[in-house]
């Protein structure tokens, strides 16, 4: 008889190493590609809900986009706030923080934000003379420009504002200002109607005085009280139109 046939060899599986090894590169190399301001977000959710197994399910691969399975994500979708005002807004803030950025450092304004949108805070102080509404042309001029150029952009075209007025605790009395409430509500005005005169719709606008009912900090320290002076300039959410 002759000699038996030799086995052969188990192929090598050292390539699939090497592979891994790509394929983690690749991975970190596109999520350093990706820019959350511009991903579609309802693509996102399908390509999420599709990657997710059923724990009694067992399937080998991934699972389809197409419909039937998805037939829920929908509803799920039509539930989260408006993607496009919310990417809008996105794009919006990053635009204020270059824009607004020599105002920012000499402490002119702040740029914050809460659940009723983006907020441009004008420091009173630096705007208006203690008890006056009439605004400090001289000292804000630049400032004042570059937020009518601001309010005007693309970014912005679809959206609404409202400018408030507050104040310290300190009682304020005059001819023409009885009460901290009628000078919150004037400062708040006045703003606008200088916007309006630099080609900001007002009728995207609405106004408010709030006096000293809302403060962001305590009354009871000087500092604290200068910072409750203030005109808050709020790129509203839609939920707060």
């Amino acid at each position: 008889m002759g000699k038996k046939a030799k086995e052969p060899e188990k192929p090598s599986a050292a390539w699939q190493g090497t592979y891994g090894d790509m394929i983690t590169l690749m991975l970190c190399f596109f999520v350093m590609l990706y820019n959350p301001s511009e991903v579609d977000v309802t693509q996102l959710a399908t390509i999420t809900q599709s990657l997710q197994m059923n724990e009694t399910e067992s399937v080998s691969g991934g699972l389809s986009l197409s419909a039937g399975r998805l037939s829920d994500l929908g509803n799920n979708i039509n539930s989260l706030p408006s993607l496009e005002k919310g990417k809008s807004l996105g794009l919006a803030k990053k635009k204020s923080v270059s824009l607004f950025a020599p105002d920012v450092k000499s402490n002119k304004i702040t740029i914050t934000s809460d659940e009723r949108g983006l907020i441009i805070t004008l420091l009173s102080d630096n705007f208006f003379e203690e008890g006056s509404a009439e605004l400090n042309i001289n000292e804000t001029r630049d400032t004042l420009l570059r937020l009518s150029e601001f309010f005007t952009s693309d970014e912005l075209k679809d959206r609404r504002f409202r400018i408030e007025g507050h104040t310290d605790n300190v009682p304020v009395s005059s001819d023409k200002f009885p009460s901290n409430w009628e000078l919150s509500a004037t400062r708040a005005v006045n703003v606008l109607h200088y916007l309006a005169d630099y080609g900001v719709d007002e009728n995207k606008f609405s106004v408010a005085g709030y006096a000293d009912t809302r403060p962001k900090f305590t009354n009871e320290t000087p500092e604290g009280r200068a910072y409750n002076r203030r005109v808050d300039i709020i790129i509203l959410d839609e939920g707060h139109f």
